[in-house]
């Protein structure tokens, strides 16, 4: 039945998509984010979904007469110099073979990342952008507090197998960038019950990471926490709310929850933090003999570890956003990648001056705010996993460019618009004075 219904459901939509175009972009997030078709058990779970949707995408690309140019702001520019160094990187790959595998898989996000920048471009397409985000790791979260509410937090939650979002830690800390999204959409929201609805969601969101076991997310979503906190101009009420909230959530799970996250302090005795330590020096130590390209996709390597890392046989993945980029793709690579990162939050920061003051932009100002806490979250917890190409930031990434053109354009618009009608002010009031009075009147405008 589920493969049935999404089957319904992507097809349904490619009409849609031929007549508007950002419905392919939505539909695409649907499918690469929630992978709705691994929920089901026949024929859908290899049906290819993704492909048919950004087949018919760009056809509609290509036909369509609304605005679809590459909008070239400073994080355009360096977000096309991020994926140029990948393929460049993949030229001089240390495994060739895998390393293209592996490119194959990452160049499709990255070129409907740009797809996704041509295409979203109104406050509609933002939003609803965020609500497909929203629904699509909401479903997870939502299920996965409720299932660890039934089981009484002893058996862990994963997320859908085979995706970026697959382990323990990786659906943990998608979750937590989920939930400021969801407190976007709950601000936003006109409606009580989807208020109320979107408050339930978000709880069982934390109870669904929490319940994951994962101690990058409580890392994560105490940093993302705290400057949620800082930015909130409703301090007091936060922090209430925290008070009543956080001491019964880490009071039910269970005494192994509590051990496990107790294992932060020892680090220096976990053999998995330890293993984290070795990966990330070895793609230090791979860096710093390859300093420009680094190793290319797939540096996992046993050759590799033998050589670079203090105990070979303890073979990792990076285990971290930053070392992955270092390892893979040298220090021009970590350097594009974290220069991406600032000048996306410098964005958000922009947005929020702007807007700070003007309440018909409040939507503007609320969305760049909580992007900015949902980065939060993903800084921090992807220092400790490889999530270098999890589409989720590049489209958030997608949707603060979106917000800042909007912005800015309306608000040169409406600069230039209040200029015209001061001078026609001035113009009616000379037409009603003497002509004595309005050189004196014109050479003071003047």
């Amino acid at each position: 039945m589920r493969d049935i219904l999404v089957t319904l459901i992507v097809l349904g939509s490619l009409p849609l998509i031929l007549k508007r175009p950002y419905i392919g972009i939505l539909m695409w997030v649907w499918i690469s984010v929630m992978n709705p078709h691994t929920q089901g058990w026949g024929f859908a779970a290899t049906f290819p979904f993704a492909a048919i949707v950004a087949g018919v995408t760009f056809v509609s690309l290509f036909f369509t007469k609304e605005s679809k140019g590459l909008p070239l702001t400073p994080v355009t520019w360096i977000f096309i110099a991020f994926v140029l160094w990948m393929n460049v990187t993949t030229i001089f790959a240390l495994y060739p073979d895998d390393a293209y595998i592996q490119w194959n898989k990452v160049i499709k996000i990255m070129l409907m990342t740009f797809v996704t920048l041509m295409l979203i471009k109104t406050k509609k397409h933002v939003q609803l952008l965020i609500l497909v985000i929203v629904v699509s790791l909401g479903y997870y979260g939502v299920k996965g507090g409720i299932f660890t509410i039934k089981s009484g937090g002893v058996d862990m939650v994963w997320g859908p197998e085979g995706t970026f979002i697959g382990g323990n830690n990786e659906i943990a800390l998608a979750l937590i960038m989920t939930i400021p999204l969801m407190h976007y959409l709950q601000i936003i929201s006109p409606n009580k019950w989807v208020r109320h609805g979107l408050t339930a969601a978000m709880l069982l969101c934390a109870v669904a990471a929490l319940g994951s076991y994962s101690r990058g997310a409580l890392l994560a979503i105490a940093a993302m926490g705290a400057f949620l906190w800082l930015k909130s101009r409703q301090k007091a009420g936060l922090g209430f709310l925290a008070v009543l909230a956080i001491p019964p959530l880490l009071a039910f799970m269970p005494d192994q929850w509590s051990l496990r996250m107790d294992s932060i302090n020892t680090y220096e005795e976990d053999e998995s933090v330890q293993g984290r330590f070795n990966a990330w020096w070895m793609a230090y130590n791979l860096a710093k003999d390859r300093p420009l390209t680094g190793g290319g996709f797939e540096v996992a390597m046993p050759e590799l570890f033998y050589r670079y890392a203090p105990n070979p046989i303890d073979i990792h993945a990076a285990h971290s956003i930053y070392f992955q980029a270092l390892g893979e793709h040298g220090f021009v690579g970590l350097g594009l990648y974290l220069l991406l990162g600032f000048m996306t939050w410098r964005t958000g920061s922009w947005i929020i001056r702007s807007t700070a003051k003007r309440d018909d932009y409040m939507w503007a100002y609320n969305l760049a705010t909580m992007i900015q806490v949902s980065l939060i979250g993903f800084a921090v917890g992807g220092a400790f996993l490889s999530l270098l190409y999890f589409d989720v930031p590049y489209y958030l990434m997608a949707a603060m460019v979106a917000t800042r053109l909007l912005v800015e354009k309306e608000l040169k618009e409406k600069a230039a618009l209040a200029v015209i009608e001061k001078r026609s002010g001035t113009q009616r009031q000379l037409g009603n004075l003497n002509p004595s009075q309005s050189q004196r009147i014109a050479g003071d405008s003047g």
